[in-house]
């Protein structure tokens, strides 16, 4: 007897193989007594004429009572010719009725047979005919394609954003420099930064997409009702939050600085300029997540590039203007007003760009007050533990906020001239997580609507078949950025940030802070995509508090590198508490989320709601959440997943040590200029990749080098592809 197919009624005939296949060992020799009329009636049939409650799905062999499975009857449309005298009409196979009472199934493992239900007989469904059977579900051959289409858009988009974001970062350092004015700037542009990183940027907005495909799955009008009031809702809470912000400004930057008596002054000035920006971030990413809903992944990621685009030329106006102004008390409120307001136009004009590609998806916002009774319960519930998540993680951030101020007022007063403060560890940061911003977003995103479809149908196996395989297709790209921040962290500084009022010393500390931060980078980003299984199956509790875990350990971690270490090593030692942090959230939240899905069973979908204000939150078609089949089996694959980090590692190693060592050579021979950083550079990055190509396969990881070797256009010998039960 087979499984269940998908989307087929319980107590259907199900497709003919569930009777019995032609090739099925004595099933032939009883059909002159099935035609006849005079098939022996086995124990237990007829006793009782309804359906009883369905087993689980997968988890039953042979019913008792219906014989071995080689006897079942067969279906007349796949019965050979008869051999009983033909005077007896034949009748059509689509009108053929059943010959024998169907008896209940005794449920396993939920609870007894209900013997009580009986369907009406007039929703019986007529026994298929061969035309009708339902296709067996196969993987779209375009599916990875897509997938791999959707985040290479993504990848250049961000790449695209994020170079011009490192000229815009390079025009801060060469505008204001990395002393107390830079820090003042730093901390109050962070702020909005913060709300959407920490809140819209990561969290709602891994909430807010499985909730809108599943609207656009099961709601009678695709999901445009649902979607204006859940749009309206956080429309007002955006509003809120930022008046909000906005008013206590004062309290926030004091929550995240410990700059004196002018230096707060002229933060809190920045912060009414910045502060804004959390409207326009939010909105900003709400909209992004309906473009992502409806597959359209390009425009979010390439919108940024017009936001960089304003900022580089609002700092070049201030480069131009304000004559080499870095010191606190010569600003003037005019140019607090040009950083400030100009920064925030750049996050409006970055809004501004979606609207195109939403007018493209045939997406129109009509506001809807019309809450009560409409389904945002279960999206509202995820978003209060979001909130929570954001509580936590705000946390977090001003003691990393606060004890990296005070790292560096405190190497001001013991007369170290390099910057060892914020602004230094913020710019080793933004470095440090681009790989993870063009890579392991971009692709992770791309998947995030389809592992909500799988979560909806109930195959949490596909959910974390998806996420190894992200891993393992970045696994080749995120180690040799690993690798590369190691080896040629001075070069790539130098390239980022040595320009204008920076000097060797600012972006030695920068380098530094960068090879703290790369130790955890793979952990970084395999944590992001991990994370994202949670949410794709509704689940927005378990996040919150492997949060509370990682963001615990890194602010513990900070707090006794500030009091154990010298001020020229404070903020160093705190980069490194991240890279342990990360490391220890990998591990719990891969652990609980492998749990999660060999567990199975997700919570069913909330049925609609009665007394909606409308009929929009009618299904299409009667959904069956079918019970799951417990594998055993998560879909991680995390040894598999390991084993290739660890090779890939073991293969850049000796490449890192010569790049290291030629890049030194490099710049000893052409300086430490744009030319000399640019060919060291180039040489180390070859010597790594080298070292990659060459000696991949032999430690076992030539499978993850092969999708690089493709975007490099480098021929590359693919792996053999396994065969049997191995062969994926």
């Amino acid at each position: 007897m087979t499984t269940h197919t998908s989307g087929e009624p319980y107590g259907s005939y199900g497709p003919p193989e569930s009777y019995g296949s032609p090739g099925a060992q004595g099933a032939y020799p009883q059909e002159t007594a099935y035609q006849q009329g005079s098939y022996p009636q086995q124990d237990g049939y007829g006793q009782q004429g309804g359906y009883g409650t369905p087993e689980p799905y997968g988890s039953y062999g042979p019913p008792t009572g219906y014989g071995p499975a080689e006897a079942q009857p067969v279906p007349p449309q796949q019965r050979p010719a008869p051999v009983a005298p033909p005077a007896q009409p034949v009748r059509p196979p689509h009108d053929d009725q059943p010959t024998m009472a169907l008896r209940p199934i005794p449920a396993q493992g939920f609870g007894p047979a209900d013997s009580s239900y009986a369907p009406p007989a007039e929703q019986l469904p007529s026994q298929r005919g061969p035309a009708e059977q339902p296709a067996p579900q196969q993987e779209q051959p375009g599916k990875a394609a897509s997938d791999g289409r959707n985040g290479l858009i993504m990848a250049l988009g961000t790449l695209a954003s994020r170079g011009l974001g490192f000229v815009r970062a390079s025009m801060i350092v060469a505008a204001l420099a990395t002393g107390p004015l830079g820090d003042s700037f730093n901390v109050a542009n962070s702020l909005p930064n913060t709300v959407y990183m920490m809140l819209l940027g990561g969290v709602l907005a891994s909430v807010f997409v499985p909730e809108l495909v599943h609207a656009a799955q099961t709601h009678k009008d695709g999901g445009v009702a649902y979607t204006d009031r859940l749009l309206t809702i956080c429309l007002v809470a955006l509003v809120i939050l930022t008046a909000a912000t906005w008013l206590f400004a004062p309290m926030v930057v004091d929550l995240y600085s410990h700059f004196p008596g002018p230096q707060r002054e002229l933060t809190i000035a920045f912060a009414r300029c910045c502060l804004p920006q959390i409207f326009f971030y939010g909105v900003f990413t709400l909209l992004g997540q309906v473009l992502n809903a409806r597959d359209n992944f390009g425009a979010m990621m390439w919108a940024p590039v017009l936001n960089n685009v304003v900022s580089i030329a609002v700092f070049g106006l201030y480069i131009a203007t304000a004559h080499g102004v870095h010191d606190i008390g010569r600003v003037t409120s005019g140019q607090v007003a040009l950083l400030g307001w100009g920064s925030t136009l750049g996050i409006l004009v970055q809004t501004l760009g979606l609207i195109p590609a939403l007018r493209k998806v045939g997406f129109r916002w009509r506001p809807r007050f019309d809450w009560r009774g409409a389904g945002l319960t279960k999206p509202l519930r995820s978003a209060t533990w979001a909130l929570l998540l954001v509580l936590v993680t705000q946390l977090a951030f001003a003691v990393i906020t606060q004890l990296s101020t005070g790292a560096g007022t405190l190497a001001e007063k013991a007369g170290i001239k390099a910057g060892l403060g914020n602004f230094a560890y913020t710019n080793a940061y933004n470095l440090f997580v681009m790989p993870q911003g063009v890579i392991t977003i971009s692709l992770v995103t791309a998947i995030l609507p389809r592992m909500a479809r799988s979560a909806t149908a109930g195959r949490l196996q596909e959910i974390g078949a998806d996420i190894s395989q992200v891993l393992k297709n970045s696994a080749g790209m995120i180690m040799t950025a690993t690798v590369l921040f190691v080896a040629l962290a001075s070069q790539i500084c130098n390239l980022a940030y040595l320009h204008g009022a920076a000097t060797p010393g600012d972006t030695w500390v920068i380098a530094q802070l960068l090879i703290a931060f790369a130790i955890g980078l793979p952990a970084f980003c395999a944590q992001y995509a991990l994370a994202r299984g949670f949410y794709a199956l509704g689940d927005a509790r378990t996040p919150f508090w492997l949060t509370v875990v990682s963001s615990g350990t890194n602010a513990a971690l900070s707090a006794v590198a500030y009091f154990a270490l010298p001020p020229r090593w404070i903020v160093i030692g705190m980069a490194f508490a991240q890279s342990v942090a990360c490391v220890v959230n990998v591990v719990i939240t891969g652990r609980a989320l492998g749990r999660r899905l060999r567990r199975g069973a997700p919570v069913p979908p909330e049925p609609a709601p009665t007394g909606s204000p409308e009929e929009t939150m009618v299904l299409r078609t009667p959904v069956t959440t079918p019970p799951i089949v417990r594998t055993g089996r998560s879909g991680l694959d995390g040894r598999r997943v390991f084993g290739l980090h660890l090779g890939l590692l073991l293969a850049c190693l000796p490449g890192a040590f010569v790049g290291h060592w030629l890049a030194a050579q490099c710049n000893g021979l052409l300086g430490f200029g744009i030319p000399g950083n640019l060919v060291a550079l180039g040489v180390g990055s070859v010597a790594v990749l080298a070292s990659l190509f060459l000696l991949a396969r032999v430690f076992g990881a030539g499978s993850a080098v092969a999708p690089l070797a493709r975007k490099l256009r480098i021929p590359y010998p693919e792996p053999a592809v396994l065969a049997g039960k191995h062969r994926r």
